[in-house]
């Protein structure tokens, strides 16, 4: 953002990007999509993510950057009472229709990860999977979530790491359409150090490695799938002339050779996340 002494003329530092238009350039890309295409098919990570948890019945559960609702379904399963948040309201209406199909009761709300509205300490657990970690403040987010947990309470997080598939890709599409200057990676969220800078004042922390597996009818089924639906693929190719598209997409192919074990022309592609459980002080 601008400095306060700054005038609407004088340019931003490179150092210091507009996190507010950043914000609103990642609200359009997650919502240029329809992410809840792929969404469905991590169910798994937030059934995974409740048990780690250890939730309780009865408990209140806030779902940050919900998506379509993944960690949310999981929650309410459990019999918590789970508010379910995201800055993408088609995303919250897809979770809604979930929901509603399976007969659970959970309260939606449009909502900003990095400003709450909700009070402080107001819920036992709060979780969020492949949300959170693609906030433009972290910091700012990350204090959010640990204002809005209860003292005593968890926060439970699955985040992406640099090293696993969804972190190749993200390189991978940054050499073609470079992320802004100044902006801290998602892939950092999948860091012990980075979330030891984030949450140790407010909490203690535990993470462990897991995979989730991308199960394709093909490396070219899963092109489709990310470009047609999946917002940050699907606005990279929207910002790449014509011609260099067809490189990107030869680079996302020869990516998915190099993770893929399914041996049989289908996609069988693990991709390495951290499981996170923070304890608040």
């Amino acid at each position: 953002m601008q400095n306060a002494s700054a005038t609407p003329l004088q340019p931003v530092a490179a150092d210091k990007p507009d996190l507010v238009a950043l914000k609103a350039r990642q609200q359009g890309a997650w919502a240029s999509g329809d992410y809840a295409v792929v969404g469905t098919t991590l169910q798994i990570v937030g059934e995974s993510l409740c048990e780690a948890l250890d939730l309780r019945a009865g408990q209140t559960v806030l779902d940050v950057a919900a998506g379509n609702g993944n960690a949310t379904l999981a929650a309410a399963r459990r019999w918590c009472e789970v508010t379910s948040t995201d800055y993408v309201p088609a995303l919250l209406e897809r979770g809604r229709a979930r929901a509603a199909a399976e007969g659970l009761t959970v309260a939606f709300q449009s909502a900003d990860a990095e400003a709450l509205p909700f009070g402080d300490g107001r819920f036992d657990v709060i979780v969020s999977t492949f949300g959170v970690m693609f906030t433009p403040n972290q910091d700012l987010a990350a204090s959010e979530m640990l204002r809005v947990c209860k003292p005593g309470g968890k926060i439970g997080m699955a985040n992406w790491t640099s090293e696993g598939f969804i972190g190749q890709l993200f390189k991978t599409i940054g050499k073609h359409v470079p992320p802004p200057a100044g902006v801290k990676s998602p892939s950092l969220w999948g860091t012990q150090a980075r979330l030891t800078e984030m949450f140790s004042a407010g909490g203690e922390i535990a993470a462990e490695p897991r995979s989730f597996v991308f199960r394709y009818r093909s490396p070219a089924h899963w092109l489709e799938i990310f470009r047609d639906w999946y917002g940050p693929v699907h606005k990279a190719f929207a910002a790449l002339p014509e011609p260099q598209q067809p490189i990107l997409e030869r680079d996302l192919l020869d990516l998915i050779e190099c993770f893929n074990r399914s041996g049989d022309g289908t996609m069988v592609v693990p991709s390495e996340y951290l499981e996170v459980v923070i304890i608040k002080r």
